[in-house]
């Protein structure tokens, strides 16, 4: 009788998963560590930097500028059956008065909406642009990107459950947390005033969604993405009518991410189905110093 071997292979099938996931986690965590392993790294002539990496003290607080202001605040989730939480970066000047485009910022698999923040300063960033007058005044939204009642960062965060919820968000960022964004603050409602990107998990959750939508959708970002993003022929399957649509889609990684062929797939098949975009790759592995630097670039070519 044939042995049943089925079980066995899904058995290791999900363990490596699980072990992909927690090296993302970790790498997640920490500002210089190298990215999860997936295989040897073969760069391509095109694995090119697109523009030069951001000026030393880019992500300094100045104390001799304007600063924008972050608050939290919590709203009702249909899709998840909660309230939940958001941080809302409003910025330096912010008026009621004045209607303003939104940059919707996702996080990575083992944070929440305070990821950015914990290991970074992201009003930093964009007061000192402000300052510098190189980006168009714009509301940020960091959601929590784990759309399910528990979604702290604690516990076996690469569980079934929470990497579903991460697949559920997509419901609630557009059923009720851009509903909620746009019934409270002064924002333009209509797709070439919201963006959309994140790094690792949230740059999956980004190329997914944002491609995914483009009726709502039209600046997306994928910075390190996991391997959570769709096959790149699922992202777009119709090249030609994505190509009219999309205003900016930037995707970046580092040369010493061990997740860098998931990137390199998705631009390989824009490049060949002509479909216009930034492709940034950079000296470095899977942290957030690769990322910082890439919300310096793409903030500065968005609403333009």
């Amino acid at each position: 009788m044939k042995k049943n071997t089925t079980g066995k292979k899904g058995l290791f099938k999900n363990l490596r998963i699980q072990v992909l996931f927690f090296c993302i986690v970790f790498a997640n965590t920490l500002t210089a560590q190298p990215g999860p392993p997936r295989g040897p790294i073969v760069l391509a002539a095109d694995d090119t930097e697109a523009f030069p990496h951001a000026p030393a003290g880019f992500d300094k607080k100045r104390e001799n500028i304007m600063h924008g202001k972050t608050d939290s605040v919590q709203y009702d989730s249909k899709i998840v059956g909660t309230r939940r939480k958001l941080l809302i970066y409003t910025p330096p000047g912010y008026s009621a008065g004045k209607k303003y485009p939104v940059l919707y910022l996702l996080h990575g698999i083992g944070g929440t909406e305070r990821e950015w923040y914990k290991y970074a300063e992201p009003d930093a960033i964009l007061d000192n642009l402000y300052a510098e007058k190189k980006i168009v005044p714009m509301i940020v939204v960091f959601p929590n990107g784990r759309a399910m009642k528990n979604d702290a960062d604690t516990g076996n965060v690469f569980s079934r459950e929470k990497m579903e919820a991460f697949a559920n968000f997509e419901k609630d960022l557009l059923n009720d947390v851009i509903p909620f964004v746009e019934a409270n603050y002064p924002v333009i409602k209509d797709r070439e005033s919201r963006a959309i990107a994140g790094f690792s998990m949230g740059g999956g959750q980004s190329l997914n969604f944002g491609l995914g939508h483009l009726d709502t959708f039209a600046w997306i970002g994928g910075f390190s993405s996991a391997p959570n993003t769709k096959k790149p022929d699922e992202l777009v399957p119709d090249p030609a009518g994505a190509a009219k649509k999309i205003k900016l889609l930037y995707l970046s990684c580092g040369d010493k991410d061990g997740l860098i062929s998931i990137s390199q797939g998705v631009h390989r098949y824009l490049k060949e189905n002509k479909v216009p975009h930034i492709w940034q790759v950079i000296a470095g592995s899977h942290n957030m110093t690769m990322w910082v630097n890439d919300l310096y670039l793409f903030s500065q070519r968005i609403f333009r």
